[in-house]
């Protein structure tokens, strides 16, 4: 990842962003986060004076490793044959680290609001949605491509899977995204 954080401002940000996701961003108070971790709310204030600069900083280290993403998808001379490659590779930012940051989006869409004109994000999952379709005229291939990288995103999310037990539900989501930008027996821009 790029440019190492301090441990600090990590712990910082995985603790709030479990009480986000336990309780709910609006139900989380800054007390409660410094109480979690041990500190005083002035030690945090250090790092982070408000709920948002958590959320927004989270935001940006997604962006940053998203960015990496982007980079290598950029330098590649096929996009076609290396659509596999983006979505393993998009797979593994999902499943990792940044699985949580991306569930805490989807169940607090109220509080998402209010970051719609500073979410990094969502110009850098567009340039995904355009490198996924680049060099395809079939509507149905680009969209298979973008399905393929919500999978990601929905098949990793817990309340998704609420009433089907997965034991691994990335690996599931995986093999669906994968499906979708490499259909087996079809050959790319053949109709389904």
């Amino acid at each position: 990842m790029a440019g190492r954080r301090s441990d600090t401002r990590e712990r910082i940000q995985q603790v709030a962003l479990d009480l986000f996701v336990e309780q709910g961003y609006e139900k989380t108070s800054l007390r409660e986060i410094a109480e979690r971790l041990g500190v005083t709310k002035a030690a945090l204030y250090y790092h982070f004076r408000t709920k948002e600069d958590i959320v927004s900083s989270l935001l940006d280290d997604l962006a940053e490793s998203m960015d990496e993403v982007l980079a290598w998808a950029r330098e590649q001379e096929d996009p076609a044959g290396a659509r596999e490659e983006l979505i393993r590779r998009m797979a593994a930012l999902v499943e990792g680290r940044f699985g949580p940051v991306m569930r805490f989006m989807q169940d607090n869409q109220p509080a998402m609001k209010e970051f719609r004109g500073r979410n990094p994000l969502f110009e850098r999952m567009q340039e995904l949605f355009k490198i996924i379709g680049a060099g395809e005229r079939d509507p149905a291939t680009q969209l298979r491509g973008r399905l393929a990288l919500v999978a990601l995103i929905m098949g990793n999310a817990p309340h998704f899977w609420a009433d089907t037990p997965v034991s691994e539900p990335g690996k599931v989501a995986l093999e669906v995204a994968l499906e979708l930008v490499s259909p087996r027996g079809r050959t790319a821009g053949e109709a389904t």
